[in-house]
């Protein structure tokens, strides 16, 4: 179970944090039954209510920091993703976003910055497809990595570039 304030990914919502453990007065559902009232981080306002022995909704602590900078290690020996079929390309994407999994978003990452680098070669854009799961994949991703690493996500590639960069000396 996990505590009140503690932040966790939930989900297809991302990074929350546990605001409070309230059981439901409502119709229909057990009194001593405990829900979690999560705050999504990119939702001003937003409240999510799941109960705390959900099997439906996935749900896991987020990285600590030396999770975190393990994981920025290991980045350059995680393989890309590569589809052949054109058609089976979002399916794939879907189902590495719906693992919750940092190694999978990374993977969906280097996927589409290759893709994305041989395209504008061609003189072409990178499709909307790629698009939106680029920009997801990236928000997941720095979104769990801020908290642990105390960066803001708006500079955590950069961050990762020179993690990656120091490495290599």
């Amino acid at each position: 179970m996990f505590e009140k304030g503690e932040y966790i990914i939930y989900g297809g919502s991302g990074v929350c944090q546990v605001e409070d453990i309230v059981t439901m007065d409502m119709k229909g559902v057990p009194r001593d039954r405990l829900f979690y009232v999560l705050k999504p981080s990119d939702q001003k306002g937003g409240k999510i209510f799941t109960p705390v022995d959900s099997e439906k909704a996935y749900m896991r602590s987020i990285l600590t920091k030396e999770e975190a900078s393990r994981l920025i290690e290991q980045i350059p020996d995680i393989e890309e993703l590569w589809i052949r079929n054109e058609k089976l390309r979002e399916a794939q994407y879907k189902a590495c976003m719906k693992s919750c999994d940092c190694k999978e978003w990374v993977r969906i990452i280097k996927t589409l910055y290759v893709r994305k680098k041989q395209r504008n070669a061609q003189g072409k854009k990178i499709t909307s497809t790629d698009k939106k799961y680029l920009h997801m994949a990236e928000n997941y991703l720095y979104s769990e990595l801020e908290i642990p690493l105390g960066i803001a996500k708006e500079n955590m590639e950069n961050y990762i570039t020179e993690q990656i960069e120091q490495r290599k000396r």
